[in-house]
C-alpha cells in the first residue's frame, strides 16, 4: 500500500460562504508571513511556502477550513439497523466515506447508500476486521484516513478532534476511553482489566505511554500506511496499528473519546480469545525489524503544519 510522502496542509480561519468552498475574509494575505531565526547571531528570514489556494480548503465551521481531504472507513457486517445512527453523526465535510461489507446478510449496503448515495463500497473477500481495513485503506483517497465502527460505539463528531491533531504535527492519532474528557458505556470488567494489562506490557516493551490499547478509534495520515503495513485480520488490528506507529517512529497523540454502547446486534468480540490474539500479536513485533516511514518534503517548514 505505498503512498506518496503527500505535502502538509493547514488549518485556515474563514468568513463568510461563498460557494462549495467558502472564501477567505478580506485582508488575508495569500502567503504565510515569513519565519524568522537566528543564525550566528544574524536575523535570518526564510520566506514561507505560498498557502494551497482557496479550492483546497473543505469548510468545516463558518469560521475553519481544512485543506488535506478526509476519508472515513467504516467496517460493517449486518449493521443496517445501526448505520442510521452512526452515518448521523458523520460531518458533512468529510471527502469520502468508505464502507467495507462484509458480505452481510441484511440490508447494510442498501441502506447505506440510502444515507449517503456517494458513498463507496468495498465487499470485503477475507473475515475479520483487521482484513476489512486493510480492504478499505487500499480503497482511501483522502489525505487522512478515519476509521470507525459501525455498531454505533464510536461518535463521529469527534472526528473534528482527530484531524485537527494531525494537522497540528502528529502522525498518528488515537482515541482514548481513559484519557481527561474520554470514557466508555460498554467496558466489563473484563475487557478493562484485560485492556489495562496489554497496555501496560506495551509501554514497558516499547517505551510509549499509551492509556488505552484496544481501541478502534484512530486516525493517520494515508502516507504512513507503508509503515503501518497491516498484515493481520482480526481485533488485533487496533493494538498492531499502535505498537507499529511507535516502533517506526510516528508523532502518536492521542485524544480522549467517549464509547458508547453498542445499539443493535452483539458484538463477534471474545474477550479471552482476542485477549491472546493481541498478546501475541505485541510479542511478534517486538522481533520484527521497523519500516523506514516516507519523510516529510524537505521543503515544508515545521509552522506550514499548523494553524494559519
Amino acid at each position: 500500500m505505498h503512498r506518496s510522502a503527500a505535502p502538509p496542509f493547514l488549518l485556515h480561519p474563514r468568513s463568510g460562504c461563498d460557494g462549495p468552498h467558502g472564501r477567505v475574509s478580506e485582508g488575508i494575505s495569500d502567503n504565510m508571513s515569513p519565519d524568522i531565526t537566528k543564525h550566528n547571531g544574524k536575523v535570518q528570514i526564510t520566506p514561507l511556502r505560498s498557502m494551497p489556494p482557496i479550492e483546497r480548503f473543505t469548510p468545516v465551521t463558518p469560521h475553519l477550513a481544512i485543506s488535506p481531504t478526509v476519508s472515513v472507513v467504516v467496517p460493517a457486517m449486518n449493521e443496517a439497523e445501526n448505520l442510521p445512527h452512526v452515518f448521523a453523526t458523520l460531518p458533512q465535510w468529510i471527502d469520502e466515506i468508505i464502507l467495507v461489507d462484509g458480505n452481510s446478510v441484511d440490508d447494510t449496503v442498501a441502506v447505506a447508500r440510502r444515507l449517503r448515495p456517494n458513498l463507496k463500497v468495498v465487499t470485503q473477500t477475507g473475515r475479520g476486521k483487521g482484513d476489512a481495513l486493510r480492504a478499505g485503506f487500499e480503497a482511501a483517497t483522502g489525505d487522512i484516513i478515519v476509521m470507525i465502527d459501525a455498531d454505533g460505539s464510536t461518535d463521529g463528531h469527534e472526528i473534528i478532534t482527530f484531524v485537527g491533531a494531525l494537522v497540528t504535527g502528529a502522525d498518528f492519532v488515537k482515541g482514548s476511553r481513559y484519557a481527561a474528557g474520554g470514557g466508555s458505556d460498554d467496558l466489563t470488567y473484563g475487557r478493562r482489566l484485560g485492556n489495562k494489562v496489554l497496555t501496560g506490557i506495551v509501554n514497558l516493551m516499547y517505551g510509549t505511554q499509551y492509556t488505552d490499547l484496544c481501541y478502534g478509534y484512530n486516525a493517520f495520515w494515508a502516507r504512513h500506511l507503508d509503515v503501518l503495513d497491516l498484515d493481520c485480520d482480526g481485533f488485533e488490528v487496533e493494538t498492531l496499528l499502535n505498537v507499529r506507529a511507535a516502533k517506526n517512529g510516528l508523532k502518536v497523540h492521542e485524544v480522549p473519546s467517549h464509547e458508547r454502547n453498542r445499539i443493535h446486534g452483539e458484538s463477534n468480540l471474545h474477550v479471552v480469545r482476542d485477549g491472546l490474539r493481541v498478546l501475541r500479536t505485541i510479542l511478534r513485533e517486538w522481533r520484527r525489524q521497523p519500516v523506514p516511514s516516507l519523510p516529510q518534503p524537505a521543503a515544508a517548514p515545521a509552522a506550514d503544519r499548523g494553524v494559519a
